[in-house]
Formats: structure tokens, sequence, C-alpha cells
């Protein structure tokens, strides 16, 4: 299945993709309270909503997140290729241990957003995305093996890492991560689609499925999810390990070969692939999960320290 939440006036909505149409689930503004209850209760709200919720047509909404704010975002760094050319534009090599440990960073579950505006990185002067997959935790544990870890996946949805890449480097040198350079926006979305949409694909470490972004109509960044290094479940065990996952923790893939401007623009120049700015639209695709519309709006004024 595939549920969707929307904006319904004031307020939200969730609903379940039946063809061209969405038939809402009643009572249910969020989806974390039934991802919370588990695997078969999401399977019966959506079951309950096709066979008579009221429906309205697919193109008529507008997705926002899915979760309108998870427990957790963690977002690792699981594409060899993507680690790669960040490295050799540092003059360096992979390190070796990056295939010991799937590691991730903590991003802000308050910045969530689906399709629609999305605000630059307040001071940012080269803003970014990055082109994800997500899974999305149904279960909790903690210690897993990773076979264990798989079996407690949900859903997926496309996630875009939106990145301020001055502020964050600017950061990143103080030893502490990318802090304010990534939480003002996390695109996830348009849709949670359950594991058995998609299990006709899985290959590798992943599933056989293109990721795509574009900018203003024009293609940037083209993958294959089963380029992935490290799986889900992979992910997930290391995430659980010495402490625990719940129910609706959001578990990003970290960005695919290709699928951020600055990867691009080391390999082809800034002048074929500049900066986002203000008007750009931004459309982050990964087959069979749908794709998440942003168009780039201003930053807030950046609000004086001292």
């Amino acid at each position: 299945m595939r549920f969707v939440r929307y904006a319904d006036g004031a307020s939200a909505q969730v609903a379940v993709v039946d063809g061209d149409a969405v038939r809402d689930i009643a009572g249910a503004a969020d989806l974390l309270p039934l991802v919370q209850a588990g695997p078969d209760a999401l399977r019966e709200a959506g079951e309950t909503a096709l066979r008579g919720g009221p429906a309205r047509a697919l193109a008529e909404i507008t997705p926002l997140s899915p979760l309108a704010a998870p427990p957790t975002v963690r977002d690792f760094y699981a594409f060899e290729q993507h680690v790669r050319a960040g490295r050799a534009s540092r003059g360096g090599k992979i390190d070796a241990d990056w295939y010991e440990l799937p590691v991730f960073y903590f991003s802000n579950p308050y910045a969530v957003t689906g399709c629609g505006d999305v605000r630059m990185t307040p001071g940012t002067e080269r803003f970014d995305f990055e082109l994800e997959v997500a899974a999305v935790v149904g279960r909790g544990g903690g210690d897993l093996t990773p076979r264990d870890a798989e079996d407690l996946i949900i859903g997926y949805c496309v996630l875009n890492d939106w990145s301020g890449r001055d502020v964050q480097r600017r950061e990143m040198r103080q030893a502490m991560g990318p802090v304010k350079g990534k939480d003002t926006a996390t695109g996830l979305g348009p849709y949670l689609v359950t594991p058995d949409e998609i299990a006709d694909f899985r290959e590798g470490s992943g599933h056989r499925l293109a990721m795509t972004c574009s900018v203003n109509g024009r293609p940037y960044s083209r993958a294959l999810w089963s380029d992935v290094y490290w799986s889900f479940g992979e992910m997930i065990a290391y995430a659980s390990r010495g402490t625990e996952v719940r129910p609706g923790d959001v578990i990003g893939s970290g960005t695919c070969g290709t699928g951020c401007i600055l990867e691009l623009s080391q390999t082809h120049g800034s002048d074929a692939y500049p900066w986002l700015r203000p008007g750009d639209e931004v459309v982050a695709a990964v087959e069979g999960l749908g794709e998440l519309r942003n168009t780039v709006v201003p930053a807030v004024p950046v609000v004086p320290l001292r």
C-alpha cells in the first residue's frame, strides 16, 4: 500500500492511495500513531479506507511529510560512489573504517517537510539537494541483527537532505558534524510505501529502482538504489547497537552517486551545476516511491548572536 498525508484546510489528513485517487483514513491526521500501532494496524486502516473511505483525486492534493515529526531522523552515508567523490575532492581516499562502520548523524525531526516550498538554510549562498531513500521503522528493538532489523521496516520514502554547504563546511571544521547546515529542512515523502509494493525489485543491498533528481526540468542526478553498499537492515542494526530504535524512526540512506550539486560541480564545474536559488524547482524521485516536488524560497534572515 501507499499512504499519504496532505493538507486539508487548516488541518492534515492521512489517506491511502487508490489508483489516481486517495481515500481518507477516518480520524487520522498523522501516520505516526498508525506506524506505532504496527504493520497489521496500518494495513487494516488502509484496507478499511479502500472499502469506502471518502475519495478525492490524487492530482488535487499536495503531499506533506507522512510523519509530522518522527521520533528521530538518522541519516547514513551508505553509497560508495558519493563517499569516494567527496574524499577525492579533499585529496584523499575512502577511510578503511567506512567499510566496517555505517556511520550516521542525527538530523532534525522538527524540520521534515513534504512537497511545496522549501526555505534555504539561513546564511547560505550554496544551497543544495541530496537525493536519498528513507526507511521508516515500524517496530522497536535493540542490539539487532541485520536480518531482524530488516523485518522492522514498515515502509519507504524518498528523502531529500537539503543542505547549506557553506554553513556546513564552517561547522564541520569544528569536528561536530553538519549542524545548522542540515537542519532547516529534510524532505520526506511523498508517500509511505510498504515493503511488499517493491519486494520484486530486491537486488544486492537495495532494490533495482532508479533514483533521479532534476532542477527546473533539467536532469541532474541518476543512480540505482541497488548501488548502495550498506543495506537498511545493516544500517538499522548499527543504529540499534547498545541502544534501541523505535516505531516511526526515520533512517536515511545518505546521498546516492551524482545525487547532489556538490558532487556534480566538483566533477563538471560550478557553471554547469550552479547552487540552488529562490524559484528553482527541484524534483527528487525514486522509482516506485514517487516524486518530491519542491520550490526553493529565500531563507529567513540570520538573527545575530552578539
